[in-house]
């Protein structure tokens, strides 16, 4: 499906580099269902045009992707997704994400600022999930 196309935002206070974050950003959205297979990235000229990246990140981060399976350059076509990381319990309407979303609007309505939510967030992570 060609429509569907991804929107990067770039962090440089983050600490983390941009070709990282890019990676990052297309993997999540794959994991979401909000890209899967057969979806065009955007092309390096349009990431450019949209977050002033330098293109030789663009196409670092999307060497690293294409290298690890998950997208295939197609020389004057375009970069496209070749898998889907989605399951059923990530997809936008699951239920377990409409329960976070529920929990998220309780908990800024609670006034709690996005680093405590952050910090709350990790730490129920780090009880459930041992890295």
């Amino acid at each position: 499906m060609l429509g569907r196309m991804i929107e990067f935002r770039i962090d440089r206070r983050s600490g983390v580099s941009t070709y990282v974050q890019i990676i990052q950003q297309v993997e999540q959205a794959m994991r979401l269902g909000l890209l899967g297979p057969g979806d065009r990235l955007p092309t390096a000229r349009e990431v450019v045009e949209a977050t002033a990246v330098n293109p030789n990140t663009v196409l670092k981060a999307y060497r690293e992707l294409e290298r690890e399976g998950l997208v295939e350059a197609r020389r004057g076509v375009g970069t496209f997704v070749t898998r889907s990381l989605a399951s059923e319990l990530t997809a936008v309407e699951a239920p377990l994400r409409r329960d976070l979303e529920e929990w998220m609007s309780r908990a800024k309505s609670g006034g709690l600022a996005v680093e405590a939510v952050d910090a709350l967030y990790a730490a129920v992570r780090d009880e459930h999930f041992q890295r």
